[in-house]
């Protein structure tokens, strides 16, 4: 009876991820026992579910097979080569318990959970989801916390499903991660963040800005977006490793209202319809613009005087010293001049949305229909619904050598409170533009 019990309590301490030494001087009960506070960390009171579909990334790619983040959590985990990173934000000091939800149909696996320098060893064994006990590590500062998973072993083809990270102790309570399964996908994209212009009233026909891009935060998947208006937006994105695009947009106005339509474009642009996320008159310039380099985009909108306005848009790349004609939209049942100016930065790819992106924003003017110009030099800063919801906490603006700046993604642990309003030096340097010879 001692020794079936023995041998019960040892595979139930495997099972559970447990390296338990027994010797001729550990008895039936310390081993129990042991087992016992095992499943007094994993069903704490306090204990957590981080899910790592709306917090995973597969951040190491070597021989990818098909692993991949879906909404059960990761998949397909064959290739040793692999590395899956989990990020939550934690806000409070002290131990904290982590464990897997993990499972596999066949064999057994060993995979290895790396925080803060620290390694724990986690076996699974074939079976249905089990909470599995890593380790426990001792937190000492607040902000975001990266958990790579990497496999060891295995007997079959897969390491493991995981679905969750699991937290407990001191350190879980208020944790900050992506919790609403429905936002997955926006919560891995990443907080997208806004310049907010502070701009003098009056009938603004033009708005003139500057942007860069710090060389390696050019990443697939960001768009830098300069000038923003009530009805449109107009800036740069990278499309992929080898396609960059300067785009121009304005949106349809209300259903039923008619849609913007072409009225010319510059060459090389393409012109197009656009759907998704809202629907209107798209303009696309493929180009091979460079982090690093500081690049002009001027945007006019005026009413015709018959029901519409004219927008227009102009990109200026000192590699070609000249003003380039995007294109120009008339949008119906709209009589207005320029309005709710605006900048922001986002990410559209998902699976990079562990990466950090940043950029630059400068000399900001509108030219008033009169002819004066204003300078800009407030922008108040906002953040979009997986900021507000607290999906993701790493969002920054700020100024930064008399420059407005914004920065998203990466998982950095500092952000800055939606709604804090940025105030730089004016430079008192109008725009110098010719625009009778503006194409």
């Amino acid at each position: 009876m001692i020794i079936i019990k023995t041998i019960s309590a040892l595979l139930a301490a495997a099972i559970y991820g447990l390296v338990v030494s027994v010797s001729c001087t550990k008895n039936v009960v310390e081993v129990e026992n042991e087992i016992e506070n095992v499943q007094a960390v994993i069903d704490s009171a306090t204990a957590v579910a981080v899910p790592l579909a709306g917090n995973a990334f597969i951040t190491t790619v070597v021989n990818r097979t098909d692993e991949k983040i879906s909404a059960k959590g990761l998949e397909n985990w064959r290739n040793a080569g692999s590395v899956i990173s989990t990020y939550f934000h934690v806000v409070k000091t002290g131990s904290l318990n982590l464990a897997l939800r993990a499972r596999i149909t066949k064999g057994k696996s060993t995979v290895n959970l790396r925080v803060n320098g620290r390694s724990f060893p986690v076996n699974i064994f074939t079976g249905e989801f089990t909470t599995v006990f890593a380790g426990t590590i001792n937190i000492t500062d607040t902000g975001y916390l990266k958990l790579d998973l990497q496999g060891i072993s295995k007997t079959d083809s897969f390491f493991a499903d995981v679905s969750d990270i699991m937290i407990s102790g001191a350190a879980s309570p208020g944790a900050v991660f992506a919790n609403d399964p429905r936002n997955f996908y926006w919560s891995r994209r990443g907080p997208s963040c806004h310049l907010n212009y502070v701009v003098p009233s009056g009938d603004n026909e033009y708005f003139y800005s500057e942007l860069v891009v710090p060389t390696g935060a050019d990443l697939p998947g960001s768009y830098f977006m300069a000038n923003g208006f009530g009805e449109g937006y107009f800036g740069i994105q990278v499309k992929s490793a080898t396609e960059r695009w300067v785009l121009f947009s304005v949106w349809d106005p209300a259903e039923g209202n008619g849609m913007t339509t072409l009225l010319k474009k510059g060459e090389g642009v393409t012109a197009q319809r656009f759907g998704g996320e809202g629907t209107g008159g798209q303009s696309y310039l493929p180009f091979n613009w460079k982090a690093g380099t500081s690049y002009r985009f001027l945007t006019r909108g005026k009413p015709d005087g018959a029901g519409n306005t004219v927008y227009t848009s102009w990109f200026f790349a000192p590699e070609n010293g000249t003003w380039k004609l995007m294109a120009t939209w008339s949008r119906p049942k709209t009589s207005k001049y320029l309005t709710n100016f605006h900048g922001f930065l986002e990410n559209f790819y998902a699976d990079s949305g562990y990466l950090e992106r940043k950029a630059f924003w400068s000399n900001q003017w509108v030219r008033l229909a009169s002819g004066s110009w204003k300078e800009i030099t407030q922008y108040k800063f906002s953040v979009d619904a997986t900021g507000k919801n607290k999906q993701r906490l790493d969002f920054a603006g700020g100024i930064e050598e008399g420059k407005f700046s914004l920065k998203n993604g990466g998982f950095f642990s500092k952000s800055i409170l939606p709604g804090t309003l940025f105030t730089r030096d004016a430079t008192l340097k109008e725009p110098q533009i010719d625009f009778d010879k503006l194409p």
